[in-house]
């Protein structure tokens, strides 16, 4: 047990962070070795504007911080460094994309990103047809049973069973039995695998 005053933490004030959003932003891309030129190519901010926003000169703005966020795939929060709220729970907010129900479990804007999905039984004259898009998938069946048709090959995957694929292959996920199914799915850029390791290290 300790004893004696609990010291409170003052948390910044709203011009401090913005205050410290252009130092952030400089460290941000030395740590990444990319030049001002190259990162105004990639956003479509000057030079200028961007030397002008890490020196301070320039208040920062959602409409250029949002560019930068998506150049180096961070969420918003890790550019302004906006403090905690203190609130540890994780806030996550299901959405809809025809029957089933998508949860994203991850905030970045690029890069690997994370779902979960609640994929309901799939009525006996849905469309299976088979389609191809840029990206990698990775799935991880949580409950029930999934169904990956995967070229000409056809796939029955049970509960904690994983497949992975380049989504150029043509494909088609569902579920065909008569209970709601689970899966955990992480999505990548064209060639971004997902990274499991089998055995631990050393």
């Amino acid at each position: 047990m300790v004893h004696g005053r609990e010291e409170r933490i003052t948390p910044p004030t709203t011009a401090q962070v913005v205050d410290a959003v252009g130092p952030r932003l400089r460290s941000v891309r030395e740590r990444r070795d990319v030049t001002l030129a190259a990162l105004a190519a990639e956003t479509g901010i000057s030079v200028s504007t961007l030397s002008r926003l890490e020196s301070g000169q320039r208040r920062p703005t959602l409409e250029l911080l949002l560019p930068l966020a998506r150049a180096y795939q961070v969420p918003l929060d890790d550019l302004v460094g906006a403090p905690q709220t203190g609130d540890p729970r994780v806030h996550l907010k299901p959405e809809r994309h025809g029957g089933r129900v998508v949860i994203p479990l991850t905030k970045r804007t690029g890069g690997v990103r994370s779902f979960k999905q609640l994929i309901p039984p799939e009525p006996a004259n849905s469309d299976r047809s088979l389609k191809s898009h840029e990206g990698y998938e990775w799935l991880y069946v949580l409950s029930g049973r999934l169904r990956l048709l995967l070229g000409d090959r056809d796939f029955d995957l049970g509960p904690g069973e994983v497949v992975e694929f380049d989504t150029h292959t043509p494909h088609w996920v569902g579920n065909t039995t008569d209970e709601v199914t689970e899966v955990l799915c992480l999505y990548g850029p064209q060639g971004e695998r997902a990274h499991v390791r089998s055995r631990p290290a050393g």
